[in-house]
Formats: C-alpha cells, sequence, structure tokens
C-alpha cells in the first residue's frame, strides 16, 4: 500500500482537465482508481480506513482550496486515513448527468458503501446540492454541506435567477430533490450565511428533523474558501464523524473567526463602507486590544471617530 505522503504531496497544479486526471490517478496508484463519467465528470477514489469521505468537487475552484491543486477529501485522507471518494465537475453542473447516476447505481449494486463503517458526503454550493442528493446511496449516512441548492426546479425555486441557464436541466428525476433524499441519512450538518438571501432561502426547504442548520454571517459566497483556510472544514468532519458536531460545537468551533484576518478585514470594510461608525469604533477596539489589527484598522478608527465627533457637535 502506498505511503499517505506519497499521494498528499503529489502536485497537481496548472494542469487542464485531462492532465489532472492523469497525474491523480498516478498519485492514487493501486490504492484506487479514476474513472470518466462522461466529458463533465469523473470520480477518483483512495482506499485508507473503513471511513468513507464522499466528496463533491468543481475542478474550475479546486485551486482556490488547495495550495497543491489537490480535492479537499485529500486532507482527510493525509490527516486521518480516512478513505475518499472524489466526484469532479468541470463547472458548475449539480452533477445532474445520467453517467453520475448510472455510476451511484452500480455502486449501490456492488455494495460498494457496505463495506465501510461510515460513509460522509461533504460538498459546497453546487457540490452542496450533490452531496445531499446522492447521500441516500448510503442510507445512514452523515452529511456536510455548505450554503446547498435544494433545487433549481423553476416550479420550486422560480424566485432564484442566479442559475437561469440551469433552468431546462432536470431537478425531478433521479436523485432529484436533495431535501427528499437527505431522509434516509443518520445526520446532516448545513451551513449557510443568512444575509445571502437566496443561500438563506435555499436552507428553509432543508428544514427536517435530522438536519442542523447553522448561520456563518459576513461568509457570503466564500464559505468554503474561509473555513478551509481557517481550518475549520477538517475539525467539523471529524467531529461530525465522531458523532460531537453539534450547535454548541459549532458555536465554539465559529468563534475561531475572531482571529481570521480574512473575516475580519471583510467585516471592517463592510462597517467602514455603510458608516455604521459606532459598531465601527467598538469593532477597531476590540481588535486593537486583542492585537489583531495595523494601520488600517486605526485609520478606519480614527475615521469613525472624527465623524461621530461631528455628528456631536
Amino acid at each position: 500500500m502506498q505511503d499517505n505522503s506519497d499521494i498528499t504531496g503529489a502536485d497537481l497544479l496548472g494542469q487542464d482537465w485531462q492532465g489532472w486526471l492523469d497525474r491523480a490517478e498516478a498519485a492514487v496508484g493501486d490504492d484506487g482508481y479514476m474513472q470518466p463519467l462522461g466529458a463533465n465528470h469523473a470520480a477518483l477514489f483512495c482506499e485508507r480506513k473503513p471511513v468513507l469521505l464522499v466528496t463533491f468537487e468543481n475542478f474550475d475552484r479546486i485551486e482556490d482550496i488547495s495550495d497543491k491543486g489537490q480535492p479537499f477529501g485529500w486532507t482527510m485522507l493525509d490527516a486521518l486515513g480516512w478513505s475518499h471518494m472524489c466526484l469532479l465537475s468541470r463547472g458548475d453542473t449539480w452533477f445532474r448527468d445520467a453517467r453520475v447516476y448510472g455510476y451511484f447505481d452500480r455502486l449501490i449494486d456492488d455494495g460498494f458503501f457496505d463495506e465501510f463503517e461510515q460513509v460522509i458526503f461533504y460538498g459546497a454550493g453546487a457540490c452542496g446540492y450533490a452531496a445531499a442528493a446522492f447521500s441516500v446511496a448510503a442510507p445512514g449516512a452523515k452529511v456536510l454541506m455548505l450554503r446547498p441548492q435544494a433545487t433549481l426546479d423553476p416550479r420550486v425555486a422560480e424566485w432564484d435567477d442566479r442559475y437561469l441557464a440551469m433552468r431546462r436541466t432536470s431537478f425531478t428525476d433521479r436523485y432529484g430533490y436533495a431535501p427528499d433524499m437527505l431522509d434516509a441519512a443518520d445526520t446532516a450538518v448545513l451551513l449557510y450565511d443568512p444575509e445571502v438571501e437566496f443561500d438563506a432561502m435555499h436552507s428553509a426547504l432543508f428544514n427536517r428533523a435530522n438536519v442542523l442548520r447553522f448561520r456563518t454571517r459576513h461568509l457570503g459566497y466564500s464559505i468554503e474558501e474561509t473555513l478551509a483556510q481557517m481550518g475549520l472544514l477538517q475539525r467539523m468532519l471529524a467531529q461530525l464523524s465522531a458523532g460531537r458536531l453539534t450547535r454548541r460545537s459549532l458555536a465554539q468551533l465559529w468563534r475561531k473567526r475572531r482571529d481570521e484576518q480574512g473575516y475580519l478585514f471583510a467585516l471592517l470594510r463592510r462597517l467602514a463602507g455603510e458608516q455604521r461608525d459606532a459598531l465601527t469604533v467598538l469593532f477597531c477596539e476590540n481588535v486593537l486590544a486583542r492585537k489583531r489589527g495595523g494601520p488600517r484598522y486605526r485609520n478606519a478608527l480614527s475615521k469613525a471617530r472624527a465623524r461621530l465627533d461631528v455628528q456631536d457637535g
């Protein structure tokens, strides 16, 4: 069996679609396989421990998460030795493809998921939809999804006009309506930013007894990138596997944002841009007192105080 470092040390940066698949297949070697699923999808599997992480990932954004251009799931392969299956799409497809359905049908028929003690599905955005939708293939699985869509069927979600090109794609046939597909899951955790209106509306459609919804305010569309940078995604998956990912544990993990410069600066820009001066003063004082800020926070603090002094005068 290959050493984990042989795989997670592989450099997959700067490759086109086929070049990436070829390199990833070579890195996996005899421990797994790569299988094309038509022109725009592929499956990459690496076998390790009897815990299987199934991730749905977008090839166009894979380098936003990994500085080596690797699947996000390989971080768990490296850290905990989990087995990993990556379903990869070229662009946002929501994995609505008969070849993908057929692949999961074959896995079910072969009893593939039954070989593992635990199966976890993960994805964000369009990939979060897929993680929920295809989790039905492994009853009893656990699911972590970030800002997923429930469906793009215009009869249900006509209010979401962000993905008009997908309106003609069927979301009513196999593996279709994501909230229904979660009925067989052991538990599912959904993270979203309530200030992204359509994401919040999709989240409401996942209001099920086995779904824990958690707000990550101010992360917008960058939930996955920000949580990955903070190292929280890996910890969430580990806690989900151990049955310890609760609303309280999520809140404790979420506190780490107070030390994340990307998050803090995004919040500063928003407060300053909206000229919410009193809140800007409180925010900058807090950041500076914790020695987490520099000149940009002092400048914003000075300007906010000056505007408040003019108002008081």
